[in-house]
């Protein structure tokens, strides 16, 4: 199997051109990496290694890929113009970003809900899909294990437990998270509303 054809694998058929055309031109080392928990994506300058390495968490939708892999993009661009003297995620990563990603906006990639809020997003991006509760919203409406209940979805005071095994009970909303109370410590701990959990009661 050709890199290319892999990426069919992983990306939207019509993306598929434009991110490979990106990753012969810039040299890219794309790695497919194993599930993380703290980030869907990384870039590395090629300061240590002789290429750009992008990684993408495999376990992602279709849409949650490309998105990740153009926001890891828009770091390496903005490496080549400016190494390291700007902020990660500063002014010139987010015209960067956004400029990127109107690559694939009105082009039949995205489904129209999710369009719809990239085309808002892009406007002032977070450092991380995370950070912007709708579109990761929306987002997680096309993983292929759909069906999983999201910590928004529970009443407050519900007892649930998360995918690490740690226990909690549901409290209140402070804006994409909420206070939940360890049953095992008895700590208050900020879980974030999309986080996948296992109700308890």
């Amino acid at each position: 199997m050709s890199e290319k054809d892999l990426l069919f694998e992983y990306l939207p058929e019509k993306s598929v051109d434009i991110i490979y055309n990106w990753i012969v031109e810039k040299e890219v080392h794309l790695k497919i990496a194993r599930e993380r928990k703290t980030k869907l994506g990384d870039y590395r300058p090629p300061v240590y290694y002789k290429n750009h390495r992008i990684s993408v968490n495999y376990n992602l939708n279709k849409y949650s890929f490309l998105i990740t892999l153009v926001h890891e993009f828009a770091h390496l661009m903005v490496w080549e113009k400016y190494k390291n003297k700007v902020e990660p995620h500063g002014k010139e990563w987010k015209e960067t970003y956004r400029d990127l990603m109107l690559n694939f906006l009105e082009k039949d990639i995205f489904p129209a809900d999710l369009e719809s809020e990239l085309k808002k997003s892009i406007k002032n991006s977070k450092a991380s899909t995370g950070s912007e509760i709708n579109l990761s919203r929306i987002i997680k409406k096309y993983d292929k294990h759909n069906g999983k209940t999201t910590l928004e979805e529970l009443p407050e005071n519900s007892l649930f437990i998360l995918e690490n095994g740690k226990r909690f009970k549901k409290g209140p909303k402070q804006r994409t998270r909420y206070k939940c109370l360890n049953i095992d410590n008895r700590k208050i701990y900020l879980v974030h509303a999309l986080s996948t959990v296992k109700q308890l009661n």
